[in-house]
């Protein structure tokens, strides 16, 4: 038994080193981040060209073009929770205020807490709103935020 773990762990370790010694910049980032969390955010119409565009963020360890990796990364932990998902769409048939808080949209792709994200956020009501800024640094704040 002690014979297979240590070349399990020496397959393991001469891989690694293979991909430390052959691969490529990216692929060494690629294979760094695999385990972890990895989202690709894309931001549209947010009333602020400096918050518009794609970013990608990394988290465990923390990583990625994002502008607020760090923030971003520990406010999805803190609202990510045993049979809640932070990224769940609004439900059908719920009563929604009918505020408008701006054509913000985002849309975030990736894998959190080992599940595939595919959400699509908008400011059209006050439900989106509030799911908008549940989100936020991973969103930006926009002008049209809503009150509570």
């Amino acid at each position: 038994m002690l014979n297979r773990r240590l070349a399990v762990a020496a397959t393991a370790l001469a891989s690694a080193l293979t991909v430390a010694v052959t691969g490529t910049p990216d692929a060494f980032a690629e294979a760094r981040h695999a385990p972890g969390d990895h989202l690709t955010v894309t931001i549209a119409e947010s009333g602020s060209a400096a918050t518009e565009g794609t970013y990608d963020l990394y988290c465990h360890p923390s990583a990625g073009d994002h502008p607020r990796t760090e923030e971003a990364c520990a406010a999805l932990d803190k609202g990510t929770t045993w049979g809640k998902d932070p990224f769940a769409p609004v439900r059908p048939g719920t009563h929604c205020t009918m505020q408008y808080g701006g054509p913000a949209s985002a849309h975030v792709r990736g894998v959190w807490a080992g599940k595939r994200v595919d959400a699509h956020f908008n400011r059209e009501n006050g439900c989106e709103m509030r799911r908008w800024d549940a989100l936020v640094p991973l969103l930006p704040r926009t002008s049209g935020r809503s009150p509570y």
